[in-house]
């Protein structure tokens, strides 16, 4: 936003330090716990923001619906509404996730094991967070807001002063508009107007009903033929580049050299009698069982 009181720079910002401190705490758990960091694990803390990020923009969407339904109510009112609204997508969406991922800890790699591990566990941590932390800073900023405060600096901004003496600058920065003219409150969201007016009527109708049903028969199906075709296993050409080496390398090994299977050897780390004919043949007869 352009106003500088309804400006939510810092709970976006704040939103984002919420996925930080869910994959500050899980990681600290679980090395406290003595679970193994590999190095997949780094990859978990993008998969947190992800998830972290859409919740703090369901929470911010059922706040701000809830401050039009009830502009006049007490703050407890307006975070019970949004509670009622939010927490449910949020909650669903964890549990789902944590439950894949938890899953995830019966593979025999132990690499995936601790990854799932620590993923899992950062989404518990996501979630509370969100449900506590991110909860009382929306309350702070919409404290923030009702006392008419700057976004950056919080401190009190007159919106009635007359901003045709001030420069345009002066009035974008700390004013939030620059036509001179008293700032107007906001209308409804165009994304919320797009959904509300045109997807909306255009998703209940029958035959897209019956389209939508139809699209959604051939995915499932498809999944369930797909399930049925995945094997166990990773083909090491596809963590390399097309244009690596690698390639034509696992190419030559596997049509000149799969047929004979790996290379073994034995070592005899003890001090052995040679000279001694007997031991020899305890040697051969040795190499021959292990052939």
């Amino acid at each position: 936003r352009l106003s500088c009181i309804r400006n939510n720079i810092w709970l976006a910002s704040c939103g984002v330090l919420s996925s930080g401190l869910a994959v500050l705490s899980s990681f600290g758990l679980m090395l406290f716990c003595g679970v193994p960091f590999v190095v997949t694990v780094a990859n978990a803390p993008f998969l947190i923001l992800g998830v972290g990020v859409d919740d703090m923009f369901i929470m911010i969407a059922s706040w701000e619906q809830s401050s039009k339904k009830k502009q006049n109510s007490s703050v407890k009112s307006l975070l019970a509404e949004t509670y009622a609204e939010a927490a449910l997508s949020v909650t669903i969406t964890t549990l789902t996730d944590v439950l894949a991922f938890f899953i995830g800890t019966w593979t025999a790699f132990p690499s995936v094991r601790s990854f799932c591990l620590y993923t899992g566990t950062a989404f518990v941590f996501c979630y509370v967070y969100t449900m506590t932390f991110f909860g009382a800073v929306l309350v702070l900023n919409h404290k923030r807001e009702q006392g008419n405060r700057h976004w950056l600096t919080c401190m009190p901004v007159d919106v009635g002063q007359d901003q045709a003496e001030n420069s345009c600058l002066y009035n974008a920065c700390c004013i939030g508009s620059c036509s001179r003219q008293p700032s107007q409150p906001e209308g409804e969201h165009p994304m919320s107007v797009f959904f509300k007016k045109h997807y909306g009527p255009f998703v209940t109708n029958k035959w897209i009903k019956v389209l939508l049903v139809l699209l959604y028969g051939a995915y499932l199906g498809g999944s369930i033929y797909g399930c049925t075709q995945v094997r166990e296993g990773i083909d090491l050409r596809n963590l390399a580049n097309d244009a690596s080496y690698v390639i034509p390398y696992y190419d030559d090994d596997d049509k000149y050299f799969s047929t004979y299977g790996p290379r073994v050897m034995v070592v005899v780390t003890e001090s052995v009698d040679y000279w001694n004919e007997l031991v020899r043949l305890g040697i051969e007869s040795c190499v021959q069982n292990l052939e």
